[in-house]
């Protein structure tokens, strides 16, 4: 597949990722565990069809250190036996976050409730923030055809 768009080379384009870019520090700099941060990343990844940021996050996830096991079943949690309880609510939360125009109301106040029983407000902030950011990033790269399958850990700093 080629790109569209070259959309971080194009000024505009890579003007607008810096800005997200240093919204998305605000995140990655909270107590927010970074395995849950990567996780809802790929799952929203996942539902979005983003293979770009697929490949972008699950090696960033291994690279932080997470097994192979975990990363292949993000897909299939509810089924999964390798994720924490607060892991899960982060994962309901983006599941229907990214999801949002498929459920009349949106967000439930079941899978917020659940969430907000295992994570501080600033955690909180920081998880609807990441959902949010990488749900844009999804969309700029299923729009342009990013292509995916040479990011290299690490790579972004």
């Amino acid at each position: 597949m080629d790109t569209r768009l070259d959309f971080l080379g194009n000024p505009v384009g890579g003007k607008f990722l810096k800005y997200v870019v240093s919204a998305a520090k605000v995140a990655a700099d909270s107590t927010l565990p970074a395995a849950t941060q990567e996780l809802v990343r790929i799952r929203s990844s996942q539902i979005n069809g983003c293979g770009r940021c697929i490949d972008i996050h699950t090696k960033e996830a291994a690279r932080a250190g997470e097994t192979s096991t975990r990363i292949n079943l993000v897909a299939t949690w509810r089924e999964a036996t390798v994720f924490t309880d607060a892991e899960r609510a982060a994962l309901e939360l983006a599941e229907q976050a990214t999801r949002i125009a498929d459920a009349a109301g949106g967000v439930t106040d079941e899978a917020w409730a659940n969430a907000v029983e295992h994570y501080d407000e600033d955690q909180l902030a920081a998880l609807v923030a990441v959902i949010a950011l990488n749900n844009a990033f999804n969309r700029v790269n299923v729009v342009v055809q990013t292509p995916a399958g040479d990011y290299q850990a690490g790579q972004f700093g």
